[in-house]
């Protein structure tokens, strides 16, 4: 086969992309093989490749291709999430600009534009994948609004409902105005925002009084129903059971006393309003106050705020403080900072507001989720996000459900003409069941109305793991039984409440199992600044740009170079680079082989033999630590030690060891050494960069049609002499020196050398020696040549005698200079050393490594004395 002159990564990608597909490597059935399972985190069906995508699907691949030739049955679930608030708001948007109004629309006018803009837009992200090198089983691609999916979410709905677990009530919710639907806990996100605090005076009835109350949002007196005060605040004392006007509004309301008012916040007066604050709500049913609702859907006001019906609530905060302050009724205003709940998905501060919603009750279902992650029956890596998951489980709060939205799963509940409901997973069994219930046999489905709300996206997603093998709807199917619990999650420390946490609960409500046995968090993309990527912001590059740049393989290894598991990842367009001029080493490395002119008469030179023998050893003992950290989950110091391993072993030590002089032939033992190495290195980076090493792969020797890398064996550990590798590594900075001294007296690398040696070293390795430091011989000496240049290899000196090739008064400067040095730093170690106080309190090993630099500074200043008086005479 042919190898070009260049590393063409786009020729390459997509060339073996297609054999893949083409042969069916990523797609998996039940055997009796072991089975390796990942689930794809589902993208949003309308998105797009952003760098976050990137590097979560890097090392789900990583993951999946190394298990695969780990002998296992591997099998990556692919698939996406019809994300009801981002899709809808998207498809609105559309309309918008068309002219079109979505409250103009029915119900299944709006969806038919949503399922056109889902058909037309949904996948794409999946196709970027592809050009990741994703190697997941695309003929299994799930959707959370497909019919399985779909049938599954009912079912459990209605299992949940049934079980008394799922209920219809009254509360406090968080709004989104801008999407116009409740929200969970989970998806308000609390900013630092700069505002104001309004001192407000409300009148006290029938006295020449005020009570002066601080607020951050004026615009809710409207709702205002009571005023409250601590028992114990003396100085709110004089106005216990009086009643105040409520500014502009002109309402009395009572004084209330309730332990609940900071005495030290504003005043130590509150205004309760509880239809607009979680905390006036309780105040508000613990004393049976009214509630009164002053905002509409979209945020603006309602009848009840009188002359400012339909303004929008931060309007009316800017008109209120004026109007307040002509009317005398505003004693101050001043700049205050506080947190406010923005939309984790349209970006606009929430509103809480009183609404009726569904919930979900997830006190019992946390229960054996917390354990399981706690035991480590589920490992989190890092796993520090063990204490944020414990904190969140233990303190969890009741799941509201409801969504006000049309694209999602619309809520299997329905209201009956007389009052009440039922919940069925079908209309035709809602009718049923409502038959039953009324007794009347009479009915008919237009009698019946199903609830206009949906189910929170996450609702379908928490059912991921399972319902992607069809567990719910049958739950003792071969491929749930075989392929479940899967294996590894990765996913984003941000989504550890909304849905790694759920689907744990999922995962012991229906199968009593967990849903998975490692959790890999990955970090933060960000850019070289530490700032999050953003559109908004401008710095986060186009992947399939990047791509297009430097090639799949250059981009995913510049990821995971600088990316620990639960770290941020600093990312700079110079990683990729990296990655890129990686590949081109690889590529180079193998075209020099390849290059070589193989000879069957040759004997093996000793040389090549002990550098076969040792870089077996370098790579099995590199192996062993592979797997290692592959067990620990720390994929980014795996990849490094690979790229050291080729980079500088195998590339700058070993190939250098083997090669045949310029224009002569290599002997075939040491020939098919390399390229059995070689092999057995592309294998170990496959699962790192997946085409180059295919590429290689396929070109270092005949293949048959359908054979991959991809499914080739992983190389395994095998015994190593790590006394041998300790020899050698003393070979290597012999070497060292004598390149050092090349370098530092500008001797050409074709101009032989003499070496000479006093004291102990590895004989064994001569050969070595002799050609990587293009010696013309090495001899044991007692006393070394003069003008000799020398350096220490542990307690052996060695010498390279230069003869002409020295500038003696430069040399004897350097060498004073560095005597002077090594004086000092000996004085100073000395009198650590001598400090009795030092040596009685310091540690064992701390007084050892003191005595250790004291011995060396003293060698390596008798070998600059010895050196010196030689070239003096």
């Amino acid at each position: 086969m042919e190898i070009a002159s260049k590393y063409n990564p786009i020729e390459v990608e997509d060339k073996w992309y297609k054999y893949w597909l083409e042969n069916r490597f990523f797609h998996s059935e039940p055997d009796s093989r072991e089975p390796f399972t990942i689930v794809i985190p589902p993208p949003n069906v309308t998105g797009v490749l952003h760098m976050g995508h990137m590097l979560n699907n890097t090392i789900q691949d990583i993951l999946v291709r190394r298990a695969r030739m780990m002998g296992k049955n591997a099998c990556w679930v692919p698939g996406t999430d019809h994300a009801s608030i981002a899709t809808e708001a998207k498809v609105v948007a559309k309309l918008a600009a068309e002219g079109i109004d979505k409250k103009d629309l029915s119900r299944d006018e709006f969806l038919k534009h949503a399922w056109e803009w889902t058909d037309k837009h949904g996948g794409i992200i999946l196709e970027q994948l592809k050009k990741l090198g994703a190697s997941c089983d695309w003929d299994r691609t799930s959707f959370t609004l497909d019919e399985k999916r779909s049938e599954s979410v009912f079912k459990v709905f209605v299992d949940l409902y049934s079980k008394g677990l799922i209920y219809r009530g009254v509360r406090m919710v968080n709004w989104d105005p801008k999407a116009k639907t409740a929200l969970s806990d989970e998806e308000v996100i609390h900013k630092e925002e700069h505002g104001k605090l309004y001192y407000l005076k409300y009148k006290v009835v029938g006295e020449d009084d005020y009570a002066v109350i601080a607020t951050t949002r004026p615009e809710t007196i409207f709702g205002d129903i009571a005023v409250c005060i601590n028992p114990n605040d003396d100085k709110t004392a004089r106005l216990k059971g009086k009643r105040v006007i409520v500014p502009i509004v002109g309402r009395e309301v009572p004084i209330i006393e309730d332990d609940y008012v900071d005495m030290e916040f504003g005043t130590g007066f509150l205004k309760v309003t509880p239809a607009h604050d979680v905390n006036d709500y309780m105040l508000g049913e613990k004393y049976n106050l009214e509630t009164i609702d002053i905002f509409n859907d979209n945020g603006t006001l309602n009848q009840h705020g009188l002359m400012y019906e339909g303004m929008d609530r931060f309007d009316v905060r800017k008109k209120i403080e004026k109007d307040l302050a002509d009317q005398g009724l505003l004693e101050k205003a001043e700049p205050y900072t506080n947190k406010v709940g923005y939309s984790e998905r349209t970006h606009v501060p929430i509103e809480p507001k009183l609404s009726m919603q569904w919930f979900l009750k997830m006190e019992k279902l946390a229960e054996p989720a917390l354990t399981a992650v706690m035991d480590d029956t589920i490992r989190f890596f890092p796993a520090k996000f063990k204490n944020t998951y414990k904190h969140w489980m233990e303190n969890i709060k009741d799941w509201c459900i409801s969504r006000q939205l049309w694209w999602g799963h619309r809520i299997p509940a329905y209201y009956l003409p007389e009052g009440g409901y039922v919940v069925a997973e079908t209309p035709e069994q809602a009718l049923e069941e409502a038959k039953q219930k009324t007794g009347n046999n009479n009915l008919q489905m237009s009698d019946l109305k199903q609830d206009e709300d949906c189910l929170d996206t996450w609702f379908s997603s928490w059912l991921w793991p399972i319902s992607v093998f069809d567990g719910i709807n049958n739950p003792d199917n071969e491929e749930i039984n075989y392929y479940y619990p899967t294996n590894d999650l990765v996913t984003a420390p941000e989504i550890i409440f909304f849905w790694v946490a759920r689907m744990i609960m999922a995962g012991y409500e229906y199968r009593n199992q967990p849903c998975f046995r490692n959790v890999y968090f990955t970090g933060i993309v960000r850019d070289k600044l530490g700032r999050k990527m953003s559109k908004s912001l401008g710095n986060s590059p186009d992947p399939i740009e990047l791509m297009d740049k430097y090639g799949a393989d250059g981009v995913r290894m510049g990821m995971l170079l600088t990316s620990p598991a639960g770290n941020d990842l600093p990312f700079d367009e110079s990683l990729c680079e990296q990655g890129r001029n990686f590949n081109n080493k690889i590529w180079n490395a193998f075209r020099l082989i390849k290059g070589w002119e193989v000879s069957d008469s040759i004997e093996q030179p000793q040389a090549a033999k002990i550098a076969s023998e040792w870089f077996g050893n370098v790579l099995s003992k590199t192996i062993e630590e592979i797997d290692d950290l592959f067990g620990k989950y720390r994929l980014s110091e795996a990849l490094m030690q690979l790229y050291k391993l080729f980079w500088d072993e195998f590339s700058s030590w070993y190939l250098e060891m083997i090669k045949p002089a310029y224009q002569q032939p290599i002997d075939k033992k040491t020939y098919e050494a390399a390229l059995g190495f070689f092999d057995s290195l592309l294998r170990l980076l496959h699962p790192f960069m997946p085409f180059i090493t295919e590429e290689l792969w396929q070109a270092s020797t005949e293949r048959k049609a359908g054979e991959s890398i991809m499914v080739s064996d992983m190389p395994k550990v095998k015994a190593y002499d790590t006394d041998f590798l300790s020899q050698f590594a003393e070979v290597k900075e012999i070497v060292s020196g004598i390149r050092t001294i090349r370098l530092q007296k500008n001797i050409p690398n074709k101009e032989t050398l003499e070496l000479e040696v006093l004291g102990d070293y590895a004989k064994a390795f001569d050969s070595v020696i002799v050609k990587m430091g293009n010696l013309a011989a090495i001899s044991p000496v007692s006393e070394k040549s003069a003008g000799a240049v020398t350096f220490m290899v542990g307690t052996s000196e060695f010498a390279v005698p230069l003869g002409n090739n020295i500038d003696v008064e430069a040399e004897l400067a350097k060498l004073e200079a560095e005597l002077t040095y090594q004086q000092g730093f000996l004085k100073s170690v000395s009198n650590k050393l001598s400090n009795e106080k030092f040596v009685a309190n310091a540690k064992p090993e701390i007084v050892e490594n003191e005595r250790k630099k004291l011995a060396d500074a003293e060698s390596k200043i008798k070998t600059i004395e010895e050196t010196i008086l030689a070239l003096k005479k």
